[in-house]
């Protein structure tokens, strides 16, 4: 069901994230999420236990499932295969692309987090199906990682042929430079997870992922 090609059409990824969900129900903000106009959901939970997270999956897969949208699940390949989830995100200090194929087969999505130039021609050629570059802003999601910078954006999109989603920091007010330094499809947690009216927060910045693509097509990407 998934490819490249699909992969490549994503704008808005939201990572729905336990820590950032502030007591509400995750399944209620996916589902807030992709009315908004989310294209796949990340689902994250850095402290439950294996068991917990499996049944938040399943919860959050439902929703997804409804709505034809990928869930990939953050770090643990063996819960995106007990589950069916559609894929699974692994960092740079979680097992490496190979293993986790092996795990989930080669039909499932499998992402992985890169913090320079390096790390996505690594990533590449490991066999990562996109890859997700950042944190272009620091963050207190990845406080254990300095900010890359908006050149970092240009700099992988002219070396890699997989999709890439730019990651850490970006909200309503840092998203123009983001688009602007050349990102098609952004992932964000507190912006979403984290906003009052999930569904709103989606929608304003899945409008403005559009509207920039489409200014940016009538004027050359002279913008």
């Amino acid at each position: 069901m998934w490819n490249a090609t699909s992969l490549s059409a994503w704008r808005l990824y939201v990572i729905v994230d336990k820590a950032a969900s502030q007591g509400r129900d995750l399944a209620w903000i996916t589902e807030q999420a992709i009315r908004g106009g989310a294209d796949v959901i990340q689902l994250r939970d850095k402290h439950a236990p294996n068991r917990m997270v499996v049944e938040e999956a399943q919860r959050v897969l439902d929703v997804t499932k409804a709505a034809r949208i990928p869930l990939l699940i953050n770090d643990r390949a063996d819960v995106a295969l007990a589950v069916g989830a559609d894929g699974v995100h692994v960092g740079q200090e979680d097992l490496p692309v190979s293993v986790v194929r092996q795990i989930v087969g080669p039909e499932r999505i499998v992402g992985k987090s890169t913090h320079s130039l390096e790390h996505a021609l690594a990533a590449e050629q490991e066999g990562a199906d996109y890859l997700a570059v950042g944190p272009i802003y620091p963050t207190p999601t990845k406080p254990e990682y300095p900010s890359v910078g908006l050149k970092v954006i240009g700099q992988v999109k002219a070396c890699v042929s997989i999709p890439i989603v730019t990651i850490g920091g970006i909200d309503h007010k840092t998203l123009p430079q983001v688009l602007a330094a050349g990102a098609e499809c952004v992932a964000v947690v507190r912006a979403v997870c984290g906003a009052a009216d999930v569904e709103h927060a989606a929608r304003k910045l899945k409008q403005a992922i559009i509207n920039f693509a489409s200014q940016n097509l009538l004027t050359g990407g002279k913008t």
